[in-house]
């Protein structure tokens, strides 16, 4: 009987030790699910900061790239507009040079009518030659 009762008494000492045990096993799953899930959410939290980082960045490099451009669109413009300025005033100054050298020119022109009004016309059948004729020989 008293064999029985201690047999007894095991089984049920084993049966009590089995549940606990199974407890504490559930219990230590249970918190490394948790603590795998939290490190899970850590690590997916560090990445979005990691990438909302890098994207900040990136944008930070386009604006600075975009800002770069602007500035080296406006000079180039600024460039071109002074070149065509430059263009401009060789072609008036082409243009008063022209004007000038043909006032010049007509009033060369004009002095020269004038002074082949003056001259004296040459003989009709002159030749060259008094009266039209060889006048001896050499």
């Amino acid at each position: 009987m008293n064999i029985q009762l201690e047999k007894m008494k095991k089984n049920q000492e084993y049966e009590r030790r089995k549940i606990i045990a199974e407890e504490k096993h559930k219990e230590w799953v249970k918190k490394k699910r948790e603590e795998e899930r939290r490190e899970r959410k850590q690590k997916l939290s560090k990445e979005m900061a990691e990438k909302a980082t890098r994207e900040l960045e990136k944008m930070q490099l386009q604006e600075k790239a975009e800002v770069k451009y602007k500035e080296w669109l406006k000079k180039k413009r600024a460039e071109e507009a002074e070149k065509k300025k430059k263009e401009k005033e060789k072609e008036k100054e082409r243009e008063a040079e022209l004007q000038e050298k043909r006032t010049r020119s007509e009033k060369i022109f004009k002095e020269w009518l004038q002074n082949a009004r003056n001259k004296p016309q040459p003989a009709l059948n002159g030749h060259g030659f008094p009266q039209g004729k060889s006048t001896g020989l050499y």
